[in-house]
């Protein structure tokens, strides 16, 4: 009997360590296959392809795909409209990521002291976030036109100001900038609005305590422990920067002079109008990698900074 208990005891705890483990695997696999084949069918394959395409002399349409190897990337370094449009795309980030999460932090400290109708003000903070771009593209090409409100408002007020920024390459892109801040404040201020709702109020506390006034605690205190949103923030905005097509293909459609060219609406041109694939296929190409190196480096500073 001792004997035929220790082998049922055994058997037991064979079948227990046996069972999970099938289990897992034939029930964990049926999950994970849809997302593995989308990825692998569809966004690597996508990729894949346009690296291909990259390497042609191709406008889309003739049946014959001529080699071109690297020189559609070789081209692009020689291109003063490809250059511009990563200069305009390194100044429309920088500028927009520092004024955009300067102010969307600020509205989120106001808006977490006692603030009459604090609902109200977030609703109208975060609805430019959710209209959609051709939408508002008309709107700010009749504001910032000569025969605009802008300029009705100006000469009412007679201050002798023109609004023809569109029209110049030096204030064109400026106006852009102004357009994308109004635009995504609100993503900054709801993402710093929740951060701030995770700080400990104690911490706080004893920071007035030991005589820290409003913005020694804000700038000292709260700010660094919104850090990983900053973060965030930093890489969405690297990415957004790089990809921006919608605003500046609708208000500018990317002049004067190519003065608010983007990657994104220099790849439309490129491919759509002009039908050279190739070569719109080589700066998407060099996008990814762009976007990718941005968003490592963002990384690796936070890591860097946290050690």
């Amino acid at each position: 009997m001792e004997n035929t208990k220790v082998i049922n005891v055994e058997n037991i705890k064979k079948i227990k360590k046996i069972k999970p483990l099938r289990s897992t695997k034939i029930n964990g696999l049926p999950w994970i296959l849809p997302a593995f084949a989308f990825v692998v069918g569809l966004i690597y394959y996508s990729i894949f392809y346009t690296f291909n395409l990259s390497t042609l002399d191709w406008n889309g349409l003739d049946p014959i795909q001529e080699k071109a190897g690297i020189s559609n990337y070789t081209d692009a370094f020689s291109d003063w409209v490809f250059l511009k449009a990563i200069k305009n795309t390194i100044v429309f980030f920088i500028s927009t990521f520092l004024i955009q999460n300067f102010l969307g932090f600020i509205l989120a400290a106001i808006l977490h002291t006692k603030v009459k109708l604090a609902t109200l003000h977030k609703c109208l903070i975060f609805i430019p976030t959710i209209l959609a771009p051709a939408t508002m593209a008309p709107v700010f090409r009749l504001l910032f036109s000569p025969q605009g409100m802008l300029q009705n408002l100006f000469d009412t007020l007679h201050l002798g100001i023109t609004v023809d920024w569109l029209a110049k390459p030096n204030s064109a892109l400026f106006v852009l900038m102004v357009v994308a801040i109004w635009q995504f404040t609100g993503m900054s201020f709801i993402l710093y609005y929740a951060a701030m709702s995770q700080i400990d109020k104690e911490m706080l506390e004893a920071a007035r305590l030991d005589g820290a006034g409003n913005f020694r605690t804000l700038f000292s205190m709260v700010l660094p422990n919104c850090k990983g949103t900053t973060v965030s923030l930093g890489m969405l905005g690297i990415i957004g920067a790089l990809k921006t097509f919608d605003i500046p293909y609708l208000i500018t459609t990317g002049g004067p002079n190519h003065a608010t060219e983007f990657l994104g609406t220099y790849i439309y041109t490129q491919g759509i109008t002009k039908s050279n694939l190739g070569y719109a296929a080589a700066i998407s190409v060099m996008l990814l990698i762009l976007a990718i190196c941005g968003a490592i480096l963002v990384n690796r500073g936070n890591k860097g900074d946290e050690r």
